[in-house]
């Protein structure tokens, strides 16, 4: 005899109670294997941020040595192209490092004083005018 598609011939004879309880089975399991993937795709892109952290503290530790070196070079640069003394080279040095801080910090504390205290004055103005229209709608 032909199978006509319908159901299965082994969960014909099953109760409902049988088929309930299966279906929850394969339910619970498939949630288990899905938290389970989630997990190893989680613990996989931590670890591959971790490892990109480390690069970028490794540049990071490279770039600053770089930048001490230049800043040696250049000191005995002014010392060999102005004809000064090793001392006068490494100040001419360290004033452009404080003439640079100096400005840095001007423009972190105008940039500071621009963004203090951070409220959010557009949406507290937009919420205000809504008020407004809600309130005169009810009028």
């Amino acid at each position: 005899m032909a199978d006509d598609g319908v159901r299965p011939a082994e969960s014909a004879d099953k109760q409902l109670g049988d088929i309930v309880a299966d279906v929850t089975q394969k339910a619970q399991l498939l949630v288990r294997e899905e938290i389970e993937l989630a997990r190893a795709e989680i613990q996989q892109k931590v670890s591959r941020i971790v490892k990109g952290v480390i690069f970028f503290s490794v540049a990071g530790f490279f770039g600053l040595l770089f930048v001490i070196f230049l800043l040696h070079a250049l000191s005995w640069g002014f010392v060999d192209w102005l004809a000064v003394k090793t001392w006068v080279g490494y100040g001419i040095t360290t004033l452009g490092l404080l003439v640079f801080a100096g400005i840095s910090a001007l423009v972190g504390l105008r940039l500071f004083k621009r963004g203090t205290p951070p409220k959010p004055e557009l949406a507290i103005e937009e919420a205000q005018k809504t008020r407004a229209v809600i309130e005169e709608a009810r009028r």
